[in-house]
């Protein structure tokens, strides 16, 4: 027993639980030496601040060890103070310059804790909360000002990103976190975007990770990471009312109202809510959806059948916060919402009607302990495939139905509905603390999920109930500080799926701290998943189906189960300030990618999925008698590329930003395994890389007392497309897609080719007037001229979306 006590004395120790507070203090200033009354001062990790008095003085009780303390003012650059605290105390006097600095921003998605940008191992890039809160547009929109990123508009209400090629229209690859919250469909393991709980005003700090995260975060984490940070009742107390009115370019309406609530009810507790209902009509466009009507086997276009262009998103969370010590926290958070409105899909457009999405969350956190658990729910009754309906609709007004035989329940006969009632637990432990005099810094965890997909026998072999997977997931980060300004990081991260088995991710390193800025070298592995879409998928009645188990063929060929695919990325960065009004941000990458998870594919006639003959999977079997198409993994392609961003601090109040981004790829035309479509040839189609080589933005920005706005222009180089049945390509001689010559603006085979993505310089503009401290009215414009673009297939090119916001804050 004494034995015992001492051990748990030793690591009461080394956790600092028994450490004494001491404080750090100091004033708060202006450039003048002015000082700053009402400056927040807040250490992020352990969510304990507080703010300057008259005199700009302030005081913080903390444990000793590593802290960031970040000072910040309305109006003011933040300055973040990277600490290491003894038992004396500490002095910090800050000076806040009125200017548009970045380099003290504080993020935790590079490495799951908090750490400023410039001395991140990742390249991150951060929507600030300045620019969320002076923006009256969807806050997604800024996406578009950043490096690094592919950002189309899919309508009014569906504006989505890419990161580093291989997009699609139905792309998983980019992981949507919020507030350490996976945010992803349980069957599709698609982004939730527009699905999303968390309305504009409650958004903190948007950060996105470019490249793959995948030793912290996970599969899916591959490409990138979008991470949303909401406020903190205690810093951002007080009831905010917003309301937006907006025109498109066809002159349809746009009406958004939002609602947000937060006290600080004692010491100990507090609590926010929030609410929003958006109604909208989508720009005007009908897809083609093509039929074989006729004897001789030629195939029309036609409009989608019973297109509804309403939008609609109610969306609304709730939170207690408990904190039954300073710093530590226990949060409890509910978030549901309710969607209706258009979404592009490899096979045309998806009618979303009344699709809820609900969470329930525990997160207990503390300086070097945090711990979560969470349920997310996932539900549609009537979404489906407009594409599919259309036809359906064509085929029993061909068999002699009336117009309202052939629209009602016939038309939805074969498989056209997408319904889902899914469900999914997550639990995460994490760990952090300092060895070696604080000289290493490590985070640990553990993270583990539990998927019960079920779609009422609509697209997946779930007849006998959910479909459940498990997956658990362990990780280490280390940090070790060398000295002179050097770091090392290494990583690893192990992960078991039930399905695909178990697979090691790792991560390392070396890092060069100057003065105002980072130099990084890297190396990461990240990987995506099947999803269980890729895994158990039962479409158009068992002619597409998904490959957990693999397939053997009436020849003997035996189509193996889809397995991970894989990213390595070598990358070297600089972060920081060039001179003191010159803040840099570049980045070079070189991925080599293997394994792709393909897009669904023919593979030919099947005898058996697994052990179990065809026949007994595949309810279509007396019209496909077993031919399949599914989802497998093939071969090798390398990608590379480069961002760099500037920003120029003009004055006070005006910045100057510009970005570029370029981005290629090679493979070897000899390797058999590269032939994906089965031609014969190893070229381009086989990769459908979909991603402009270079990008260019520049914009300028005003920040005053009472004015603010901004004007920002983007140039996207023109560049083909493809993704399943979507095309959008220039005419290529000699290339065929799906079997149909590559002929811009022409019929492709199952949809029509309207020509390159891209191509167009485009501009969008922001400003707004602060009456008062309590009300505030702006205005955004995206596509300001109303430039004739399209940024994405199976969607309407997207015109000019105008909106006048106003906001009214109450203490």
């Amino acid at each position: 027993m004494k034995l015992l006590q001492t051990l748990l004395v030793l690591f009461m120790g080394v956790t600092g639980l028994f450490a004494q507070d001491v404080a750090v203090s100091g004033t708060v200033t202006d450039e003048d030496g002015n000082p700053l009354e009402g400056a927040s001062v807040y250490v992020a990790e352990i969510s304990v601040g507080t703010t300057t008095d008259a005199s700009g003085h302030y005081e913080l009780l903390l444990k000793q060890g590593k802290h960031i303390v970040q000072f910040s003012y309305i109006g003011f650059s933040p300055v973040a103070r990277p600490i290491t605290l003894g038992a004396s105390g500490m002095t910090i006097d800050v000076s806040l310059q009125a200017s548009m600095s970045l380099d003290e921003v504080v993020i935790v998605s590079g490495s799951k804790k908090a750490e400023k940008i410039t001395s991140s191992p990742a390249t991150v890039v951060t929507i600030s909360p300045r620019q969320i809160n002076e923006y009256a547009g969807n806050p997604a929109e800024l996406l578009a000002r950043k490096k690094g990123i592919d950002y189309f508009r899919a309508g009014i209400a569906t504006p989505a990103f890419n990161i580093r090629g291989f997009n699609s229209n139905f792309n998983s690859k980019n992981l949507q976190v919020a507030d350490g919250r996976i945010s992803s469909l349980i069957a599709t393991g698609l982004p939730m975007g527009p699905l999303t709980t968390t309305v504009k005003e409650d958004i903190e700090q948007i950060e996105v990770v470019l490249g793959p995260n995948a030793t912290l975060y996970g599969p899916n984490a591959h490409n990138g990471l979008l991470n949303t940070i909401t406020k903190d009742p205690r810093r951002y107390e007080g009831t905010t009312i917003a309301t937006n009115l907006g025109v498109n370019s066809d002159g349809n309406g746009y009406y958004s109202g939002r609602l947000r609530f937060a006290k600080k009810l004692s010491d100990k507790w507090a609590f926010k809510a929030t609410g929003e209902y958006t109604k909208a009509t989508e720009f005007i466009y009908a897809d083609s959806v093509y039929i074989d009507r006729d004897l001789d086997g030629i195939k029309e276009g036609y409009p989608e059948y019973d297109l509804d262009n309403d939008v609609k998103f109610f969306k609304t969370e709730a939170s207690a916060y408990y904190s039954p010590t300073e710093g530590t926290d226990l949060i409890a958070t509910y978030g549901h919402s309710n969607s209706t409105y258009l979404s592009p899909t490899n096979v045309g457009r998806n009618q979303i009607i009344d699709w809820r999405i609900s969470f329930y969350q525990l997160r207990f956190k503390t300086r070097n302990f945090f711990a979560q658990a969470y349920y997310t729910t996932s539900k549609t009754d009537d979404t489906y495939s407009i594409d599919e309906r259309t036809k359906q609709y064509y085929r029993g007004i061909d068999a002699g139905l009336s117009e309202e035989e052939a629209s009602g329940d016939f038309s939805y006969a074969s498989a056209a509905k997408f319904v889902d009632d899914s469900k999914r637990w997550n639990a995460e432990v994490q760990y952090s603390n300092t060895l070696f005099d604080d000289k290493l810094e490590f985070v640990t965890g553990l993270q583990w999920q539990l998927d019960m997909a079920n779609s009422k026998g609509s697209y997946l072999l779930d007849e006998g109930g959910d479909i459940e997977v498990n997956q658990l997931g362990g990780y280490l980060h280390l940090d070790y500080d060398f000295g002179s300004g050097f770091r090392g990081i290494a990583a690893t991260r192990i992960d078991n799926h039930e399905i695909y088995g178990t697979n090691v991710i790792p991560k390392f390193g070396v890092l060069k701290e100057f003065d105002k800025g980072t130099l990084r070298f890297t190396y990461g592995q990240g990987i995506a998943a099947p999803t269980i879409l890729n895994m158990y998928g039962n479409l158009f009645s068992g002619l597409i189906l998904g490959n957990s188990d693999g397939f053997t063929l009436t020849d003997g060929t035996v189509i193996p189960a889809q397995g991970v695919e894989k990213v390595d990325t070598y990358e070297i960065g600089y972060r920081g300030s060039l001179t003191p009004k010159l803040y840099g941000d570049f980045n070079a990458y070189y991925n080599i990618n293997k394994d792709f998870l393909s897009p669904v594919t023919v593979i030919g006639v099947a005898t058996h999925r697994g052990d179990t003959p065809i026949e007994e999977v595949q309810s279509g079997y007396a019209f496909y008698n077993g031919l399949v198409a599914t989802y497998i993994n093939f071969g090798r392609v390398n990608t590379y590329g480069a961002d760099l961003s500037l920003t120029y601090s003009i004055s006070p109040k005006w910045s100057a930003t510009a970005n570029y981004s370029y981005f290629d790829y090679s493979f070897d035309e000899n390797d058999s395994d590269n032939d994906f479509n089965n031609d014969g040839n190893v070229d381009f189609l086989d990769f459908l890389i979909n991603s402009p080589t270079n990008k260019i933005g520049a914009g300028i920005n005003y920040s005053g007392d009472k004015f603010f706005g901004g004007m920002f222009g983007r140039w996207v180089e023109e560049y083909n497309y493809f993704s399943s049945y979507q095309i959008a390509s220039e005419t290529l001689p000699g290339y065929t897609y799906r079997g149909t010559p590559i002929v811009e603006n022409a019929r492709s085979t199952d949809s029509f080719n309207y020509g390159p993505l891209g191509g167009f310089v485009t501009f969008d503009l922001n400003f707004g007037y602060h009456f008062n401290k309590n009300f505030t009215l702006s205005f955004a414009a995206t596509n300001l001229f109303n430039t004739e673009m399209r940024e994405f297939t199976a969607a309407p090119p997207t015109g000019g979306l105008y909106v006048l916001e106003a906001k009214l804050n109450l203490d």
